[in-house]
């Protein structure tokens, strides 16, 4: 099974456009604090860069069900990605209110957290698997122990995806490791903080691909 693909931390349109030659599935923004962080009206400009084919994602720090519809419906986002530890009533309040659908972040340092998979499992459309950094949610460039997480309980019913530190250099290992459904890239693609370089966007995308062949 070869890995499908998510640009995150898009702030440009023409970021977006490469993420869909590149074949990317999903392109990500970023509505939580930070400093690829967007509004939604400015999402909705970059997200449409990419064309209908790509299927869009938003990052949320909290779950708040009224913030997060009026980010769905102006970005037209067909994701909501959870990254403030989501609790599985989370996931079915912002599904029931959005219609979207629900990615869960798990924040891990070694073996994911077995309950909390449990509990989300099933609940979330897909489970991200993020490296725990305090005091950020992501889009730190820092990978977590792919190895240890591989030991754990992964999902089973819901997809597998994997983010933190993804490169280019090291995306086959994270893909051999934990055969994800999906891997998730930002910082590690990126010339600057939410500003993506197109040959590394490319070179990220035929390392999936050339892992997915073997």
């Amino acid at each position: 099974m070869r890995a499908e693909i998510k640009f995150c931390g898009l702030t440009r349109a023409e970021d977006a456009r490469t993420a869909a030659m590149c074949g990317a599935r999903y392109a990500g923004v970023v509505f939580a604090a930070g400093a690829r962080t967007v509004t939604a009206p400015a999402a909705r400009a970059v997200l449409d860069g990419a064309g209908g084919a790509v299927r869009r994602a938003g990052v949320f720090a909290v779950a708040d069900p009224d913030v997060i519809v009026a980010a769905v419906r102006e970005a037209a986002l067909d994701i909501v990605q959870l990254h403030g530890d989501p609790s599985a009533a989370d996931v079915r309040r912002v599904r029931a209110g959005t219609g979207a659908e629900v990615w869960a972040v798990v924040h891990v340092s070694g073996e994911p957290p077995a309950g909390r998979i449990a509990e989300l499992d099933g609940e979330a459309d897909a489970i991200v698997l993020e490296t725990r950094v305090a005091g950020r949610l992501g889009g730190t460039g820092i990978v977590f122990d792919w190895s240890a997480a591989a030991r754990g309980r992964l999902p089973v019913r819901s997809r597998l995806v994997v983010a933190g530190g993804l490169d280019p250099v090291n995306v086959s290992l994270a893909i051999a490791a934990l055969a994800p459904h999906i891997v998730d890239v930002s910082s590690g693609v990126e010339r600057a903080p939410g500003i993506k370089d197109a040959d590394l966007m490319r070179a990220f995308a035929d390392a999936v691909r050339a892992a997915g062949s073997e």
